[in-house]
Parts: C-alpha cells; sequence; structure tokens
C-alpha cells in the first residue's frame, strides 16, 4: 500500500507542476503553426502566409535557414529545371542580391551560378526579406518544444520554451507543420516514424541495408547483406572557408578534445593513392583540382561568392572518421543532441587543424591547406562556424504511402519514374548516401553503407502528396522528416526539394482551413491547380519551355500518365487514337470521332461542348488538347 500511495503522491505533484507550467505559458492562435525554420519549414510558412493565412514559424536555433544558411553554399539539384516555385524564387533572388552589390559582369555574380551558389550570410538575409515580405508570419527563433497536445487524432496544440529566458508559450493553430530535420513535432504528437535502414527482403530495393559498393563501378563488395538495422549515415557540418587574409581567422590551437590519431587514416589514403580524381568528376560536386592527389582531399570544395568555399567532408576516403558519432541522435533529448554535436564540430575544427599543421603531412600539403580559414564575416555570434549540424537523415514517418526506391528509377515498363496522380513536386538527385560505419578491417575501398550519387539509376521522379501525411494524425503535415525508405530518403532529402515539399505542405494547410477539411482529405486537384499556378514543378519534362501555354497543363497531366517519357512533344499534331487514350485517363466521357488520323480544333471543340479557338492551325497539337482539358476542368 505504501508504494501505491507514493505514486499517488508522485502523481499529484506531477499533476500540479504541469497545471502550474500550464497556467504560467502564454496562449496565442494562428492558423498555421510551423515547426522548423529549415528550408522546408520556411516554404511552408511563405506558401501558408501568401495564402492569406496567420502563421507561426518556430526554431530550435537562433538563425533561420537551416542548412542552406548554414553552410551549404551550393544548391544539391542535378537538373535545374525539376525545381520551380519558392526555391526558384529564392535563387532569382540570391541573384538579384549579388547583381545590386557588384554589378552585372562581376566575378561574384558569376560564381553565384544565376543564384543558385551563395555564402551562408546571403542565403539568411534572403529567406528573411521573403519572409518579411509575407507579412503574416511571425518567427519565434531560439525556441525549444516541450509538448504536443492533441485531442484524440488531432494536433491542436504545442507548447514551447525560450532558450535563453525560459519563458514558455503555447501556440494553438488550425494546422501544424513540422519542417524540423529531426521530425520532432510528429514525434511528439505521437506519430509513428522509422529510424535506420530497411533490409531488401522487406521492400525489395537494391541498396536497401547493410552494403559495401565500389563508388566508381558501382558494384556491389563483400560484405553485403542487405540486412536492415538502426544505423545512420553520417552528420557532418558543411564549413565556409575564405582565402582572403584580409577576412580570415586562423585556427591557432586545435579544439577541445583534439587527437591526432582520428585523423590519421587520411595519411594511409593519401599513400595508397586513394585521395585524387574520381572517373566521373562532373561541376558543382565538390571536385576542387588543386587538392586532387593531396591529404587535403579530406575536403571536398566548391568555390562561392567573395573569395569563400562551400566544404564539405569527403566520404570516399577510408579514414573518414564521422560515422557512428550520431548514434542515438534521432531520439535524443537537446541535451543529448547539443552533445553529440558539439563532437562533429570538435572533430571537424581537428580535422581542419590536422590538415594546416600535422608534421607527418607534407609541407607542400599543408601550405596548400593553410589557403583556406574559416570567414570572419560569417557565423559572427558563432566563432565563425555554422550554426546548424548536417543531419542528413533522423526520423521518417511513417505516411499514407511510404516512397522507396522504386519511385526514383525507370518503372517497369516506362521511360520514366512511377507516376503518382498525387504529385506536389518534381525532383532529381542522384541516391546518394554517406557512410554509416567507421573502416572495418577487410574495406578496402569504400566504408559502408556509402552509395556515392546514383546518377545513372536514378531518374528525375514525382513526390506524391500522401508521404507528407502522417497515417496516425490529423492536423499534421511533415514535409521533410517525410514517409520514405532510407534508400529513397537519401535522394530527397536536399534542400531544394524540402522547400518545394514545404511549398506543397502550405498551400495544403491554407486548403484544408478553406474547405475545413484535414489535411489528409484536401482535393488534390485543387492543390496541384495551386501549385503549378504558383510555378510549381509536378512533373519533369526535358523538352518544354516554361513560356509555352501549356506548361502547366502538360505538368498536370503528367500526374495523369499521359506520357510515357521524359517529353512532351507539345507542338506534335496529337492522334485521335491518343486523345482517346489520354480521355480515358483524364476521366472523361469517351470522344465518338471517327477515324484515327489527327484531331482536329472543331472535333475537339464538339466533343467539349463549347467554342475553341483555332490558333491558326486545323489539327490540335498534344500541348493544346492537354491545355483544352485543363482549362475545361479534370
Amino acid at each position: 500500500m505504501s508504494n501505491r500511495r507514493a505514486d499517488a503522491k508522485a502523481m499529484s505533484r506531477a499533476l500540479a507542476v504541469a497545471a502550474l507550467l500550464a497556467a504560467s505559458t502564454t496562449a496565442q492562435e494562428f492558423d498555421v503553426v510551423v515547426y522548423g525554420g529549415t528550408p522546408g519549414g520556411i516554404g511552408a510558412a511563405i506558401a501558408a502566409a501568401r495564402g492569406g493565412r496567420s502563421v507561426a514559424l518556430v526554431e530550435y536555433r537562433h538563425h533561420l535557414g537551416g542548412m542552406t544558411a548554414s553552410g551549404l553554399g551550393k544548391s544539391d539539384i542535378e537538373t535545374r529545371e525539376t525545381i520551380g516555385g519558392l526555391f526558384r524564387e529564392f535563387t532569382s533572388r540570391v541573384r538579384v542580391d549579388y547583381v545590386k552589390r557588384y554589378g552585372e559582369g562581376s566575378e561574384n555574380v558569376k560564381l553565384s551560378n544565376d543564384g543558385y551558389y551563395y555564402e551562408p550570410s546571403v542565403a539568411e538575409r534572403v529567406f528573411g526579406e521573403m519572409l518579411a515580405d509575407a507579412k503574416q508570419i511571425r518567427t519565434f527563433a531560439g525556441h525549444r518544444l516541450r509538448e504536443a497536445i492533441r485531442r484524440g487524432r488531432r494536433l491542436v496544440a504545442a507548447r514551447f520554451e525560450d532558450r535563453k529566458t525560459g519563458a514558455r508559450i503555447e501556440l494553438r493553430a488550425k494546422i501544424f507543420i513540422d519542417g524540423t530535420y529531426e521530425g520532432d513535432l510528429a514525434a511528439f504528437a505521437g506519430a509513428a516514424y522509422r529510424v535506420g535502414r530497411e533490409s531488401r527482403a522487406e521492400t525489395g530495393e537494391l541498396h536497401a541495408g547493410v552494403v559495401y559498393q565500389d563508388y566508381e563501378t558501382r558494384a556491389f563488395l563483400a560484405g553485403t547483406t542487405g540486412e536492415g538495422d538502426k544505423r545512420l549515415q553520417a552528420y557532418t557540418y558543411r564549413l565556409c572557408l575564405t582565402t582572403d587574409p584580409q577576412n580570415r581567422r586562423v585556427l591557432t590551437e586545435p579544439p577541445p578534445g583534439y587527437d591526432r590519431v582520428n585523423y590519421l587514416g587520411y595519411l594511409d589514403d593519401w599513400k595508397s593513392g586513394r585521395m585524387g580524381a574520381t572517373r566521373d568528376a562532373k561541376p558543382g560536386r565538390g571536385y576542387y583540382a588543386p587538392t586532387f592527389g593531396t591529404v587535403v582531399r579530406a575536403l571536398s570544395m566548391a568555390e562561392l561568392p567573395n573569395r569563400k568555399l562551400d566544404i564539405n567532408m569527403n566520404p570516399r576516403p577510408l579514414g573518414f572518421p564521422f560515422a557512428e558519432i550520431n548514434e542515438g541522435y534521432a531520439d535524443a533529448d537537446w541535451e543529448q543532441r547539443e552533445a553529440i554535436d558539439a563532437r562533429v564540430r570538435n572533430l571537424t575544427l581537428g580535422l581542419l587543424y590536422f590538415l594546416q599543421n600535422d608534421p607527418e603531412i607534407p609541407e607542400e600539403h599543408r601550405m596548400l591547406a593553410r589557403q583556406f580559414h574559416l570567414a570572419r564575416d560569417e557565423f559572427a555570434d558563432n566563432g565563425n562556424f555554422p550554426w546548424q549540424l548536417y543531419v542528413r537523415e533522423a526520423r521518417r514517418i511513417v505516411g499514407e504511402y511510404t516512397f522507396s526506391e522504386h519511385d526514383v528509377v525507370l518503372a517497369p515498363g516506362s521511360n520514366r519514374a512511377r507516376v503518382h496522380r498525387d504529385s506536389v513536386a518534381a525532383a532529381d538527385f542522384p541516391i546518394d548516401s554517406f557512410p554509416v560505419r567507421k573502416r572495418e578491417p577487410f574495406a578496402s575501398k569504400a566504408l559502408e553503407g556509402y552509395l556515392l550519387m546514383l546518377d545513372e539509376f536514378t531518374k528525375p521522379y514525382q513526390i506524391p502528396y500522401r508521404i507528407m501525411v502522417p497515417k496516425d494524425v490529423d492536423g499534421l503535415l511533415v514535409p521533410v522528416a517525410a514517409s520514405t525508405t532510407h534508400v529513397a530518403f537519401s535522394t530527397i532529402r536536399m534542400e531544394p526539394t524540402w522547400m518545394a515539399l514545404g511549398q506543397a505542405a502550405g498551400i495544403a494547410a491554407h486548403l484544408a482551413i478553406e474547405s475545413g477539411r484535414e489535411p489528409r482529405a484536401v482535393k488534390i486537384d485543387i492543390l496541384q491547380r495551386r501549385l503549378v499556378k504558383d510555378g510549381q514543378i509536378l512533373t519533369f519534362f526535358r523538352d518544354i519551355d516554361p513560356d509555352d501555354p501549356a506548361h502547366a497543363a502538360i505538368q498536370y497531366f503528367g500526374t495523369r500518365g499521359f506520357f510515357e517519357n521524359y517529353t512532351a512533344n507539345s507542338s506534335a499534331s496529337l492522334s485521335k487514337e491518343q486523345a482517346r487514350v489520354w480521355a480515358g485517363l483524364a476521366g472523361r466521357k469517351p470522344p465518338t470521332w471517327e477515324g484515327s488520323g489527327p484531331l482536329t480544333h472543331g472535333e475537339l471543340a464538339q466533343w467539349l461542348g463549347n467554342p475553341l479557338p483555332t490558333h491558326g492551325g486545323v489539327h490540335v497539337t498534344r500541348g493544346r488538347f492537354c491545355r483544352a482539358l485543363f482549362e475545361s476542368g479534370d
């Protein structure tokens, strides 16, 4: 009985504390609450606000922009035409920023690559301008999620704590959007999620589970089993370094806990000839020729404006020391996460110090490394070191659909990737996963889990709305920690793609509120039409100009399976036979045209039951047919 009394007293005290905290918590109401100031979260907030909704954007850190404003200075996008909408607006604004400051023909504008390459400070400034222009967004930076409150299946409120003052706020909303890399809001709300890697047996994915792969030949190596596990691909930092002597901050001493033993594997890589250029060197992939054949190849570099470089940790060397440090991160509390963060930070600074100072490194290599230093005009309130840890993958929700490797390769019997009727974005980035384990004695080519840019395997693909909708929680959308397998997440996990998904989530939230529906019941047709109107790409084609009057219609009907490959042939005449097939896919009444020759404008007008201008031609083009269907309603 004494134990029961003690339990009752403990419960009573807990309830009293909870009541006290609730009484001291300030409550505020918004139409939409977005947790996570990542590009995905920012895209969601802006899209919802432009729909006329009041929005709260909450971020754990004291700066917004996620990785894009924290060192990842080059946009990870293979085919730029696959991403439009808000991300295209972001890059356009970046370019304008450089043109205004340096002039149209300047080297800095050239290095900005039409706004797809940028300094972290520029990215943060542009994001800030976009958020300010949206007007109906209130930001809460430096706030920690403490609690998610549900009423039945529905998320109705979330409580946050100001990390500086300890003040607590309760934010209530009609719709919530989780824009965090970790899927924290979804997890707090009780949504089911996955961590780690599925097995080949479970998913049928060629690259699932435990895998060793030659990153040059793509051949699977000894040790590959395809077994699933809870391992996460390595986290690192993306540094912004400078070669400008007037702007550099030199590391004069090693970071806390420095141990040169952590980096000696790089010397073995160099001596064994593993630090040269790869066979498939392509622009924008961190191939900086001056480092080839040196120990400095431990860093992957890409040039940015103003004598700066985007620095990634090269995952090809067997000495790569960053794997396994993030064990347990996904479900850890913030104190544990900060400890992991600190270890990765110190390991990163230690590598830079090692390359510049270790006596075992050849002097000419050290001299090369000493050209690159932290930039004094970046991350000024954090020792010129990025704010955001590169969390490549953590939790992934269990959604209405699980996106997999099968969705990003050519569909069986087709010349394009799988078609999704509820596509809300397109993307094109190769399957690319960082290692999950440190070097093992038998590994002689690549670390376990490393999948390098499988661009011959991955094709431009559509992304279905359902992967953002948790199976078991209402009132919530999750565009970043979306419902995918590990393999699929390794292609979808790019900031441009997440911003596109965030935009879709923001518009879906607006439509859900407008119609009084749950997000899972939003009418996809209306969502897609709004997205293409706002410049989003739903279906990628290699041959269609965005200025083509049929561009939006062709993207839209690409989600209905009209096209068998990546060419639209918008200006080609349409046969009656093909028109009948398309009419069926669009769910329209069967046409009664005779014959199988080219479709005429008169025949199309008769079928639609309304006048149709001929536009100077007798025969209907493929683009004109799509446009006529689109404008008459699907």
